[in-house]
């Protein structure tokens, strides 16, 4: 599918992956609108901007209006820790935007719509795509995960209905990159290290042993293959990780590599690790074409630089656990 001609929602153009996708949709198609609940300053691209909450249909209804192509990028970000102490903060605003998001495309003239589903989704993750069914979601993330399940179900449930495809399904791993959220106490693990150690903590406490591993693949490296899933019109759920593992460990040393301040590392093993270890299976995606994904150092280096520049930026962030 051709996007120069076509008009273009991105959902969640203000984050992390949504901006990275909105960069690279700049002068790719013929209108570009970027939707999310978060004020309009906050972005620096020129597109058509619409601040709007998607926990209503109305407002979904309204976005997706003259649309051909919707990016459904928007979603609930935080650390595990966040999906045990504050579950319906996740379960319930990702129920909410995704059924009325992927409704108001169905009711609308939109040809294709991507919808972005999670690793969480997964109870054994090196499964292929079409295994995802056989187990449940892992209890580590357990509302997060079946929040998305139900997106995937309800797209489901439209193609058998409908006799047609018109969705993309992208299930990514550990996303990490620029405007993440680097809140210490919500945050994922590499956002949340970087803060405290650009902050100055003396000692950084990390929850487990450092052993469990993780796929951790860069934000825009997950926007370029949601770019390249609608040109392609890829109907068939997608894993998007790198396949390759990295301990919390070797994380948390190649983060200390980058950053002015070199606390001291101490490992809380009376804290959970969560999973042993969660790598995607990628036999599909490179079976597409794709390798080379960006280094660990390479985009650790940027992200620490970014944040340190960002700071204040980070902190206006809307934040969906406060």
């Amino acid at each position: 599918m051709n996007l120069k001609n076509k008009n273009v929602l991105v959902t969640g153009g203000t984050g992390m992956i949504g901006y990275e996708l909105t960069s690279m949709l700049l002068n790719s198609c013929k209108k570009l609108t970027v939707a999310s609940i978060e004020d309009e300053n906050i972005l620096d691209l020129d597109v058509e901007y619409k601040k709007c909450d998607l926990r209503h249909f109305n407002n979904c209804k309204k976005v997706c209006e003259n649309q051909d192509i919707v990016f459904h990028i928007a979603g609930v970000k935080g650390s595990p820790q966040m999906g045990k102490t504050k579950p319906s903060s996740f379960f319930v605003p990702m129920l909410q935007f995704n059924t009325n998001l992927l409704e108001a495309v169905q009711q609308s003239s939109v040809e294709w719509c991507l919808y972005t589903s999670s690793v969480g989704v997964y109870g054994e993750f090196d499964s292929p795509e079409d295994k995802m069914w056989d187990t449940f979601p892992s209890d580590k993330d357990w509302y997060g995960g079946w929040a998305k399940r139900v997106g995937e179900m309800q797209i489901s449930a439209y193609n058998i209905e409908n006799k047609r495809d018109r969705y993309s399904i992208i299930r990514p791993a550990n996303v990490y990159g620029k405007r993440d959220n680097f809140d210490p106490k919500t945050g994922m693990v590499i956002p949340s290290l970087i803060s405290r150690i650009e902050n100055g903590d003396p000692e950084l406490t990390v929850w487990g042993d450092g052993t469990p591993i993780r796929d951790f693949i860069f934000a825009k490296d997950v926007a370029s293959i949601c770019k390249f899933a609608v040109e392609q019109e890829i109907s068939d759920p997608l894993n998007a990780g790198t396949g390759s593992g990295v301990s919390i460990k070797d994380l948390v040393d190649t983060i200390l590599k980058y950053t002015k301040n070199k606390p001291t590392v101490k490992w809380d093993t009376t804290k959970p690790s969560g999973d042993q270890k969660r790598v995607l299976n990628v036999k599909r995606l490179k079976s597409l074409g794709f390798e080379n994904f960006t280094k660990l150092d390479d985009a650790l280096t940027e992200i620490v630089q970014w944040y340190h520049d960002n700071k204040n930026f980070s902190k206006s962030r809307y934040n969906s656990f406060k």
